[in-house]
């Protein structure tokens, strides 16, 4: 069992006062431009065979919450940086959903914790403010709070099982932007205007979720003909599907730029529970009429090949990581710090048009694996995002979950017919904001 003790407790006072950590170089950004509208919180959901037990779900996390750091966390505002302080406090209160996925959570109402846990018949949410970690911690997370809960509602279970943390995972809480930071960088970013996607919206405060099943072998086939990777194929089909129905093929001195996360945990043999990784862009600007789709997947897919590398990689995190050693600007107060990050956000933002994140595949222990179906990953939105995707596979069966604040689902709409046209056995499921 490899819980990392030492990284755990590095930063416990003496006297038993409470511990506290700093945050990662990535989480410092996204306390300064949070609001209700823009939460930064991700989702990721779990659904079951049967219909939570809530009871059961509410002891599953007070059991497991004590073992994970990151996540017993709270947020404090010290004179120069936000800091994560030890969060004593019973764990949230486990609720039956009653908000829009990625909602902002509003810390005084939640015990002063950064995610919350929620149901919905067959279904587990856990949500996670992003300062907290990625996506690849909160499925750490996640599988754990499943695992517990399904030793409580199976005891069965424990005749295999024991009952506690699975062995083998890390809770490892260093900074790896700091660890794996190298001197040396070249600008990284474009200032470039991308084409955001405007219309009518939804009602405020709802967003629309449409996932989309399909099994991985048949995507694997599809990519391969195109000769890229099924990542690549969606993220290609997905700017396609931009050009098609929202650009209606016509030139425009706007690209589409989608932004796509890179975990980086694999290029530094790092096993941090904190967010380490890095932001890659997908970037076509239609300067003439009619492209096809098997241009735009290899446009799409030139560029990720390009900067998913590990020099590339190295230098991103190294440019991001320079600014906050700048021993001037760590001198700056926070109130200064935030102004004059909102001002860099709101300019970079206009690069961008959309997310596309995949978490990866999921894999579960054999006594646990019949009592899931499927597992989805849900994004808010940014800044001029205002549609984004999300990725990940379990038992063979891939879910690109779109999440959007618009009214129209064309571009969703075309990025299914796309990939059925292939052969793909494509299943569509949404939350029935379209249908209100």
């Amino acid at each position: 069992m490899k819980h990392e003790k030492k990284s755990e407790n590095k930063k416990k006072l003496r006297n038993d006062q409470l511990a506290w950590d700093k945050l990662d170089n990535t989480a410092n950004l996204f306390p300064v431009i949070a609001t209700e509208n823009m939460s930064n919180v991700y989702r990721i959901s779990v659904t079951l065979t049967e219909e939570v037990d809530r009871i059961l779900l509410q002891e599953a996390l007070d059991r497991i919450l004590p073992q994970f750091m990151v996540f017993r966390m709270r947020l404090r505002m010290g004179m120069f940086w936000y800091y994560f302080e030890e969060n004593t406090r019973p764990a949230p209160i486990v609720r039956e959903e009653y908000s829009s996925p990625g909602a902002y959570i509003d810390k005084s109402r939640n015990n002063h914790y950064m995610f919350r846990v929620t149901y919905y018949k067959c279904r587990i949410n856990l949500e996670v403010f992003h300062a907290l970690t990625d996506g690849s911690g909160g499925i750490i997370f996640l599988k754990e709070l499943v695992y517990q809960y399904l030793r409580l509602k199976h005891p069965e279970i424990l005749e295999v099982e024991k009952d506690k943390i699975s062995p083998g995972i890390f809770l490892d809480q260093e900074d790896s932007y700091v660890k794996n930071f190298k001197k040396g960088h070249s600008k990284v970013y474009t200032s470039e205007h991308a084409l955001t996607l405007s219309g009518e919206r939804l009602p405020k405060g709802e967003m629309g979720v449409i996932h989309g099943y399909m099994p991985v072998s048949q995507l694997k086939t599809v990519a391969k003909k195109y000769g890229v990777t099924i990542n690549q194929y969606l993220v290609g089909v997905f700017v396609y599907s931009i050009y098609k129905e929202y650009l209606k093929e016509q030139p425009s001195k706007f690209p589409i730029n989608c932004c796509v996360p890179v975990n980086l945990r694999p290029y530094y043999d790092s096993h941090t529970m904190k967010n380490f990784f890095a932001m890659v862009s997908a970037v076509f600007k239609p300067e003439k009429e009619h492209y096809s789709l098997e241009e735009v997947i290899g446009i799409i897919a030139g560029h990720l090949r390009e900067q998913i590398t590990p020099e590339n990689l190295d230098n991103i995190m190294s440019y991001n990581v320079s600014n906050e050693q700048n021993w001037i600007l760590r001198a700056v107060p926070l109130v200064i710090k935030n102004a004059v990050m909102r001002q860099v956000y709101g300019i970079s933002a206009k690069a961008t048009s959309a997310t596309i994140t995949n978490i990866g595949n999921i894999e579960l222990r054999e006594p646990y694996q019949k009592y899931v179906e499927h597992f989805y990953t849900t994004l808010s939105m940014s800044k001029g995002q205002n549609i984004k995707g999300g990725i990940c596979s379990y038992n063979g069966i891939l879910t690109f979950t779109f999440s959007s604040i618009l009214l129209d689902v064309s571009i969703p709409k075309r990025f299914f017919q796309l990939i059925a046209k292939e052969g793909v056995t494509v299943a569509i499921e949404t939350n029935g904001a379209y249908y209100e």
